[in-house]
């Protein structure tokens, strides 16, 4: 059963899968109707699940499922990244890679291998004040208050020490 990502209690459970490039207006069209079909039919052992969704920055998809309600079972979450999977072929970026590091240059959302990544933060082109986007946040609550920070507060600050 789909609700509004912002009803779902900070409790919920979350998954975040990351683009390796921006959605154009289009396709974020055609993903959120994805997305709403699946987390509105999205079941656990023929169990409605209360899920969600959102996109963020055109770039972020972040799947809920309130674990209150009913939890999500290895079955289910084996059908959400069948949907993910099924984006990453018809829009052909990446969503599964967790190597990648994703980061914020002033309004500019930027990109880069966990190599690249690394080798900018021996450059000082990065540093642990650098707002990253920590997608190991696993609840709605977490997501809210520590998804977006500052790299010395996330697992990216063991690259700076």
């Amino acid at each position: 059963m789909y609700k509004p990502f912002e009803e779902m209690s900070d409790n919920s459970r979350i998954w975040i899968y990351q683009s390796n490039r921006k959605f154009t207006d289009e396709e974020l069209q055609e993903i959120e109707k994805t997305l709403l079909d699946f987390t509105t039919n999205w079941a656990a052992h023929a169990t409605p699940l209360d899920a969600s969704f959102t996109i963020k920055y055109n770039r972020f998809i972040v799947l809920a499922v309130d674990q209150d309600y009913h939890s999500a079972s290895g079955c289910s979450i084996d059908a959400s990244v069948r949907v993910i999977q099924d984006i990453e072929q018809k829009y052909n970026v990446d969503l599964l890679d967790k190597m990648n590091v994703t980061y914020k240059t002033g309004d500019f959302i930027a990109f880069k291998t966990l190599l690249e990544f690394k080798q900018m933060v021996k450059e000082k082109a990065v540093s642990a004040n650098t707002i990253v986007f920590n997608n190991l946040v696993n609840s709605v609550g977490e997501f809210k208050d520590f998804w977006e920070v500052p790299a010395a507060e996330s697992w990216h600050s063991r690259f700076f020490k």
